[in-house]
Parts: C-alpha cells; sequence; structure tokens
C-alpha cells in the first residue's frame, strides 16, 4: 500500500450476499485485488473487514470496506470509468446485495 494521500478519499463499503461464504469471500477478495492492482489511478488501496464492535456508535454491519485515495477529484472520475474498474463490477456485482460510497477531499 502506498501512502495515505490526503486529497481525496474514496471509501466503499460492500454487503456481500452470502457473508459467511468462504469461497464468496475469496473470490471477493481476489477480484478486489486484482482490480486494485491493474488501477491507474488508485494510490492507498486499503481492503479492510469490520472488527468486533466495541462501541455503540461503531457499525459493522459491512463485508469489506475499501479505501483508495487519489491525486484529484479528476482522477477519481477516471478511475471509475477505466477497465479494471468496470471489469471489477461486471464481475463481483453478483457477490453483493448493497454498496454504500463516501467520496471526500481533503481540507487541508
Amino acid at each position: 500500500m502506498k501512502a495515505f494521500d490526503s486529497t481525496y478519499a474514496h471509501t466503499v463499503y460492500f454487503w456481500l450476499a452470502n457473508p459467511d461464504s468462504k469461497e464468496d469471500c475469496a473470490a471477493f477478495e481476489t477480484l478486489l485485488q486484482q482490480f486494485l492492482d491493474n488501477s491507474g489511478y488508485a494510490m492507498t488501496k486499503f481492503i479492510g473487514k469490520p472488527p468486533k464492535a466495541s462501541r455503540d456508535v461503531v457499525d459493522g454491519s459491512f463485508t469489506y470496506s475499501l479505501i483508495v485515495t487519489f491525486e484529484s477529484a479528476e482522477a477519481q472520475q477516471k478511475y471509475q470509468v477505466e477497465p479494471p474498474h468496470l471489469k471489477f463490477v461486471e464481475e463481483a456485482s453478483s457477490l453483493w446485495t448493497k454498496v454504500i460510497v463516501y467520496d471526500s477531499q481533503g481540507i487541508n
């Protein structure tokens, strides 16, 4: 993983249809890693799973999280239509039931 770039962050939460399926999780992780390895725009490439919630304000209902940073909002737009991203969505979308995206720009 490259150093965190605070210019533009793209945070994605995925809820898999079968989160207890080891096969589905392995397939999702493989597809996600292949996509990130081939992205020409993604800088920071963090894939996570929710830890056991220790406080009421922690939402651990998702199956996977993804944090990707970009050098600019324009780079993030190019990432949305680059072939590795489109291929990931096409191949992995049958594995999830819900996706939520939060984008943010740094204040510094």
